[in-house]
C-alpha cells in the first residue's frame, strides 16, 4: 500500500520563476539539513545539467552514505515536474522500496503555491506499519526544504 505525503507553501514570486528555480537548483542546497533520522543530501552525480529532460537520471548521495537513483518522469512547465526514486540503498532501504515524487506550482493571489509530494512504496508489509511515523518525520524534512526554497526564490 502506497503512503502519500505532501507539504505546501506560498511564495510572493511569479509561477514561472518558482518552477525554473526549483527544478534547476542543486539538491544539496535545498536539502542541506538533517531532520531526525532523515539525512541531508550530500551530492548528486551521474547527470548532465540542466536537469530538465524527461528520462534523465541522476544518483543522489545522502550524508549517511545511502544512495538512490532519481529519474525525471514529467516536465510540464510551469505547473509540475515529477520523478521516480528507485535503487534505494543505505538506511532507508528497509523502509522504502521506491517512490513517485512531484513538485507542483499554482498561481495564488500575487504569488505561487509550491507543493512537494511523495507517494512512497513501503519495502515490506512490516515497514508499511511505520509509514505514519515516517510521514511525520517527512513533514518536518519537507518544512525545512520549503524554508530553504524561500531563500532561493527570493534571492
Amino acid at each position: 500500500m502506497t503512503a502519500h505525503f505532501e507539504a505546501s507553501r506560498a511564495y510572493p514570486v511569479e509561477i514561472g520563476h518558482a518552477f525554473d528555480r526549483t527544478i534547476s537548483h542543486p539538491l544539496p542546497e535545498l536539502f542541506r539539513r538533517r531532520y531526525g533520522p532523515l539525512p541531508p543530501i550530500k551530492a548528486v552525480t551521474g547527470f548532465t545539467e540542466p536537469w530538465s529532460t524527461v528520462g534523465q537520471t541522476r544518483t543522489i548521495h545522502l550524508a549517511d552514505g545511502g544512495t538512490m537513483l532519481e529519474e525525471l518522469t514529467e516536465v510540464d512547465r510551469p505547473r509540475r515536474f515529477a520523478y521516480r526514486i528507485s535503487e534505494v540503498a543505505g538506511a532507508m532501504k528497509p523502509l522504502i522500496a521506491g517512490l513517485e515524487g512531484a513538485w507542483s506550482f499554482e498561481a495564488v493571489g500575487t504569488g505561487t503555491r509550491v507543493t512537494w509530494s511523495w507517494d512512497a512504496e513501503p519495502a515490506s508489509t512490516a515497514s508499511g506499519y511505520l509509514m505514519p511515523v515516517f510521514g511525520r518525520l517527512w513533514a518536518g524534512y519537507a518544512r525545512q526544504a520549503l524554508e530553504n526554497l524561500e531563500d532561493l526564490l527570493l534571492r
